[in-house]
């Protein structure tokens, strides 16, 4: 039996989800579509003429036939759909980030859990070949005790992309760098080095564009394991470089640069995985292969259907958003904050 699923939010994020979506018909039956453009709707009708469109999202709560909701739309929007969807029994994959603030991330997050339902987010880049590579390589043990890293995500956006009305504003998306872009990247940092205990950073507006929000970001972080790591994100870097993520070991260092993982073993041997491939790092930001989206909807497809938690689950996800927060505090307090 198929898996029907509506969309929410047709906007800029729905190109891989789409195309991922089309992949995985055999599996998916995708029941209805959501969106108050009416320009957005008509795109959408042009590519899937065969799928009721709708300009409110009650009747995909009400119908029952509807297991799960993928809510595309402005964070800002995304604790009251949350609990509107757990309210009608649906499990959701949410696009990134959960929330604006992580008190509202852990708000969405329990209304699933106390709603028995499967809650996702879309941190894709854990599903990257080499990305489960490097974590299978530190989960094993080889390379030894993580002692310092950094992350770095130097990427542009041009004046098209900040034209949107909202884009770059703390009243739609409630974040700049760190939260709309440099997250995905950051998650998964997170993920592979381990608890943070204490950040410092420094955060600015560049100029460049009419924002309010960050669009350029350094800082150091400490692991509850007393590594230390460094950060750099900003969407000022034209024409934009692909994020690399370097951990030093104490056997060896990974390099991850794109979809390339090297790893540098202290033996003298060299070990690659992925290929170096296109991020969306620069103007055309939906640039990249749709591959990572498509594990994301189906390890959600598995989880709901096995009852087991999702890899990218909300719980899983709140980890990145306290940090975020805790980078931006200690921007405005001009010392290091401690999660």
């Amino acid at each position: 039996m198929t898996h029907r699923i509506a969309v929410v939010g047709l906007g800029l994020a729905l190109a891989p989800h789409a195309a991922s979506l089309k992949d995985l018909a055999g599996r998916v039956e995708v029941a209805a579509a959501v969106s108050r453009d009416p320009a957005r709707r008509a795109a959408f009708a042009a590519a899937w003429p065969e799928v009721p469109l709708l300009d409110d999202v009650e009747p995909v709560l009400a119908d029952p036939s509807i297991r799960s909701v993928i809510l595309l739309t402005p964070p800002t929007t995304h604790l009251d759909l949350v609990r509107r969807c757990a309210a009608a029994g649906k499990h959701v994959l949410l696009e990134k980030p959960i929330e604006v603030t992580p008190d509202r991330a852990e708000q969405a997050v329990r209304a699933m859990e106390e709603a028995g339902l499967t809650l996702g987010v879309v941190l894709q880049h854990r599903f990257r070949p080499a990305a489960v590579a490097l974590a299978d390589a530190i989960e094993g043990g080889g390379l030894g005790r993580l002692l310092s890293g950094s992350v770095r995500i130097r990427w542009w956006r041009d004046d098209a992309y900040y034209a949107q009305p909202g884009r770059g504003m703390k009243a739609r998306d409630g974040g700049g760098v760190l939260l709309t872009q440099a997250i995905h990247t950051l998650d998964l940092f997170l993920t592979l080095i381990g608890p943070v205990e204490e950040v410092f950073a420094y955060a600015r507006t560049s100029g460049l564009r009419p924002i309010d929000t960050e669009d350029m970001v350094s800082g150091v972080l400490r692991t509850r394991a007393g590594a230390i790591a460094t950060i750099d994100a900003d969407t000022v870097s034209y024409p934009g470089f692909p994020e690399r993520i370097e951990l030093a070991f104490e056997r060896g260092t990974a390099v991850l640069e794109g979809g390339l993982l090297r790893i540098h073993h202290k033996d003298g041997t060299l070990t690659e995985t992925g290929t170096a491939e296109a991020m969306g790092s620069g103007t055309n930001v939906i640039g990249f292969a749709h591959d990572a989206h498509r594990a994301v909807i189906a390890d959600f497809l598995d989880a709901v259907e096995t009852g087991r938690p999702p890899r990218a689950s909300g719980r899983s996800a709140l980890p990145v958003h306290r940090a975020i927060a805790a980078l931006l505090q200690s921007s405005a307090d001009g010392k290091p904050s401690t999660l």
